[in-house]
């Protein structure tokens, strides 16, 4: 086996609890019962993933006959599910089972993930594991079907009824086990999969919502999901939950599924345990449902004694205010008003809370009663003196209303990105600001809701933290009304933001085609407390979606929300395995951003040599600068303007010159330069050690190769749609490029002569909310189709940073997406970003007319 491919296996194939099948009799070879034959080869002749190699398995059984056919069944991970004293002993299992006829006569096909071998000196071999597995859409189940299964079962007559074929794999596996099933039922109608990784790894979050939306019209696959209770809670999601979540989306929508929650936790030991019996459910025609009861139960609700009116406590007033005509959501009206405390001054700015749908929870009648529990607590000093503003959503000004619904509700609520934020900020608040003085603090302002008002709440604070640090969220719509669900991904993916988030919700919400409000809460609260927030969440069995459990507990959930403990954050990273490359390892508690050089033009080319000394360009000055990693100072090198800049083997810069169609040397001590190649239109570039600079020519959509020695330039790759940062791996075996018109950054190998070969989008970026774009229900939110992503660094780690519109995209060495850093200045572009300092310890970008600078954890 390669070993780039079993260092990848070891973690979830330990050996220790692979034994376990020994317990049961149909995974141990029996006496009297025939033996199937297995065969091994290699495939490495794939179109869909140019350049991979894989060794693969064939198993048939002594029953086979070639003139009837076969069932199939496709195992990922191959080599694990075949060893002969592993977890799964797959071939041992068949033959026990096909002798006791409690499963057809089938042939299994065992394949691992493909490998990039390497073939330049030095460099290794690269896994494609996680490309292939954990990508959604047809890629892989078209190279299975198209591509490895023509050849694979050559001479063998296997049925070409979905029914008689499965799919089975583990973690990664179970995913695309999944998604090849999901993409082509006509092929495949039986799936097996074990602890499945329906997490974020490269999207899998999205299964239980994309499964609800074929309701009426379900997909004819059978699903069977084994997971370990104690699974992995990492940067890429919550095992269990991820399981639980995708279970629940399929009984929603009618599919014939199994969920068995076992003992355990990322280990093959109990889904080897109960394999055969999975097995038996797998092939059979009359096998039962599983079933997760959604119970809504009617506890008799009293209200907190906060919510009760006192006489001995000062009251205050609510001031109802003329409806207000919106500007950011055109031609809408709406109710609001504001409380003001008893012990509001004029002189001592108050505390602010804004509650969505707040004309129903300021109901001193109702279930909120919200006046009332203000005044108690803060004559209390629960919380401080606070300014709340209740508002409705609006309600369109051309339609008539439907009894109380108003008609902008979902669109303004469940909606992602900033809108309501600044409907918010620049037209809400400036009005109440010019009544009553309000602390500009954001630890001092707190937002709230419940259902689609609360996922509204938690948007606000998300994408305004500088607004609003206190979320208060009940029966949180977190699903996908309009993509919602999304932002447990998001929040385990994001640089940590300053937020306190209170939740409560109960087992008995909704459940319906935009998910499980149930399963969508824990999710949330799983990744906020995984990532280190100050985070609280109240549940309980039963109830529904309503006020009753929430309203009973929001007395409590104020005090906690405005208590003035400092959270100090309780960072666990024990479920990330070895290669999880998660931001709570990368970034320091109590670094940010600073400044390293500000008052520029228009900041690009960063670079770094080999001491840390930190180069960059001011393509308005003309300059190019240094910047000493021993004291700070700035120094010119030379008065040329370069969009990509790095040294290369011989010690000299090499910078591009698009506009004068130029690649450049610049010698950094006497400031000398030389053209090295004309005729170009170069935007960024790698130097590979051997001496050749690889750049791109983004206008050209061309990667063109230049030998320093010879100066001969060679093109070497066409058709990304705007190739624009480029840079090496460490052992300078894979070449990667960034795409600013698209959401790839795509890889190359880069051979022994320096070609390049293997192509393929190894990592997906995340891309921006368009906020022209239409937010429609039951869809994902409308996402701008170009991440700019630009300027690409690589770690010791061999981690990539990518710069793009979001910000610093960090992805791993095998392009799974570790998480985002915003940048400092929103409205400024980011060009790209280096590694410098002398442990090259420093990630520094050129953002705008400034460059920053942050330390992190690199090693």
């Amino acid at each position: 086996m390669n070993r780039a491919f079993f260092l990848q296996l070891v973690w979830f194939f330990a050996l220790a609890p692979l034994q376990a099948a020994d317990d049961n009799a149909d995974s141990q070879v029996q006496p009297g019962v025939s033996q199937g034959k297995l065969t091994s080869s290699v495939f490495a002749d794939s179109q869909v993933f140019p350049g991979t190699r894989r060794d693969y398995s064939i198993y048939v059984p002594a029953q086979y006959t070639p003139d009837k056919p076969a069932s199939l069944m496709v195992f990922m991970d191959g080599s694990g599910y075949v060893k002969a004293d592993g977890a799964f002993r797959v071939p041992v299992v068949f033959d026990n089972l096909i002798h006791q006829k409690a499963m057809p006569v089938t042939i299994a096909v065992f394949v691992n993930p493909g490998i990039v071998p390497a073939t330049k000196t030095g460099a290794k071999d690269r896994s494609n594991r996680s490309f292939e597995y954990d990508s959604l859409g047809d890629r892989y189940a078209n190279f299975l079907v198209d591509e490895f299964l023509p050849v694979a079962l050559k001479g063998l007559n296997v049925s070409k009824n979905p029914e008689d074929r499965a799919l089975c794999g583990i973690s990664s596996g179970g995913i695309c086990a999944f998604t090849v099933a999901w993409e082509k039922p006509e092929q495949f109608g039986n799936v097996l999969s074990h602890i499945g990784s329906f997490t974020n790894i490269r999207g899998g979050w999205a299964y239980p919502g994309l499964v609800r939306k074929t309701k009426n019209q379900p997909k004819p696959i059978k699903v069977y999901l084994q997971d370990g209770k104690d699974d992995l809670n990492n940067l890429h999601g919550n095992w269990p939950l991820g399981n639980w979540d995708l279970a629940a989306g399929l009984q929603f929508a009618g599919y014939h599924y199994k969920l068995v929650m076992t003992e355990g936790g990322h280990s093959g030991k109990f889904g080897g345990e109960v394999f055969p019996n999975a097995l038996r459910w797998l092939w059979s025609k009359d096998s039962p449902h599983s079933n997760i009861p959604v119970v809504e139960t009617k506890p008799q609700w009293q209200p907190h004694p906060d919510a009760i009116a006192k006489d001995d406590v000062p009251h205050g007033t609510v001031e109802q205010m003329p409806p207000w005509e919106s500007k950011i959501f055109a031609n809408t009206i709406r109710d609001w008003s504001i409380y003001v405390p008893a012990q509001y001054k004029r002189e001592q700015p108050a505390a602010l809370m804004v509650f969505q749908d707040g004309e129903r929870m300021r109901d001193v009648k109702g279930r909120w009663r919200i006046p009332i529990v203000l005044d108690n607590l803060i004559a209390r000093g629960d919380m401080p003196p606070t300014i709340a503003v209740f508002i409705n959503p609006g309600n369109d000004k051309s339609r008539v209303q439907k009894g109380n619904q108003p008609s902008n509700r979902g669109f303004e609520y469940d909606s992602l990105g900033n809108r309501y934020a600044r409907f918010l900020t620049d037209e809400i608040l400036p009005e109440v600001e010019k009544r009553y003085r309000i602390s500009p603090d954001p630890e001092m302002r707190a937002i709230g809701g419940s259902s689609s008002g609360a996922i509204c709440a938690f948007t606000v604070a998300w994408e305004r933290p500088d607004h609003f640090r206190k979320v208060y969220s009940s029966v949180g719509s977190f699903t996908n009304l309009r993509g919602g669900n999304v932002y447990p991904a998001l929040i385990r993916k994001t640089e940590p933001k300053p937020l306190r988030v209170y939740q409560a919700d109960t087992s008995g919400d909704v459940d319906n085609i935009a998910g499980s409000w149930w399963w969508a809460n824990q999710q949330m609260a799983s990744a906020l407390s995984y990532m280190g927030y100050d985070a609280r969440f109240d549940q309980a069995e039963g109830y529904a979606h309503n006020a009753d459990f929430g309203s009973s507990k929001f007395p409590e959930a104020m005090k906690w929300l405005w208590r003035k403990e400092k959270h100090q954050p309780e960072i666990d990273t024990k479920g990330d395995l070895g290669g999880d490359l998660t931001l709570l390892k990368l970034l320091i508690p109590g670094q940010s951003w600073e400044v390293a050089a500000d008052n520029l033009g228009f900041a690009d080319a960063p670079c770094a040599d080999a001491q840390g000394n930190f180069y960059f360009s001011d393509m308005r000055a003309p300059a190019v600068y240094k910047l000493s990693i021993a004291d700070g100072r700035r120094t010119e090198v030379v008065k040329e303007a370069v969009s990509g800049m790095k040294f290369g083997p011989d010690g000299l810069l090499y910078g591009c010159q698009g506009a004068m169609s130029r690649v450049i040397s610049i010698d950094p001590q006497s400031g000398a330069v030389k053209e090295v190649a004309t005729d170009v239109a170069p935007n960024d570039l790698a130097i590979a050690a051997d001496g050749f600079i690889y750049i791109t020519e983004t206008r050209s959509q061309r990667i063109t190769r230049i030998n320093i020695k010879t100066r001969e330039v060679t093109p070497v790759d066409m058709g990304i749609f705007r190739p624009n940062g480029i840079a090496l791996s460490n052992d300078g075996g894979t070449l990667a490029v960034s795409d600013s018109g698209g959401e790839n950054v795509w890889t190359f190998r880069v051979n022994a002569d320096a070609s390049l070969d293997a192509k393929m989008p190894s990592m997906t970026m995340r891309l921006p909310i368009d906020p022209k774009g239409e937010f429609k229900f039951n869809e994902p939110p409308p996402y701008q189709t170009a991440s700019r992503g630009d300027g690409i660094a690589v770690d010791q780690l061999g981690r990539y940073y990518v710069t793009s519109a979001l910000g610093v995209q960090v992805f791993d060495p095998t392009g799974r997406l570790c998480g985002v850093l915003p940048k400092p200045k929103e409205a400024q572009s980011l060009t790209s970003c280096t590694l410098a300092g002398s442990n090259h310890e420093f990630l520094y970008i050129t953002n705008g007319d400034t460059v920053f600078r942050r330390k992190l954890k690199i090693d």
